[in-house]
């Protein structure tokens, strides 16, 4: 065996040894409880389920979530170009920072209004426009 491969086998086996060494010592500590209907049914919240769990929710869920989280990477991508700006600007690159913050919200500003005039923000769409 190369020298090199140990420490990651080594690794591996400490990995899985350690989830088999929690489950076994969980089997101690955790409660044993019978299982009911009641105990077995889906939790909504405090809530009664109405229904199954495998149902089709409403595209515009997707929609919505999907134009969120477009916006969300937005701020994770600008986070590291603010975080050197000042780093920047001392060194006289400010403009170039700015720049790409700039060309960055520009291009998803677009975006926004695309989708917004395509009509995916609308809660209720009229769909005999489509």
């Amino acid at each position: 065996m190369e020298t090199g491969l140990l420490p990651v086998m080594t690794f591996v086996a400490v990995i899985v040894g350690f989830v088999f060494v929690a489950l076994f010592v969980g089997r101690f500590f955790r409660p044993r409880v019978e299982h009911t209907p009641l105990k077995d049914a889906s939790y909504e919240c405090g809530e009664e389920p109405v229904r199954g769990a495998w149902f089709n929710f409403n595209p515009r869920f997707y929609l919505i979530a999907l134009v969120f989280v477009v916006f969300d990477v937005e701020v994770a991508l600008i986070f590291p170009v603010a975080a050197v700006l000042r780093d920047w600007t001392g060194a006289g690159r400010g403009v170039v920072a700015l720049a790409e913050i700039a060309l960055f919200v520009l291009v998803l500003l677009g975006a926004l209004v695309y989708v917004w005039r395509r009509g995916d923000l609308r809660w209720v769409k009229d769909l005999r426009r489509w």
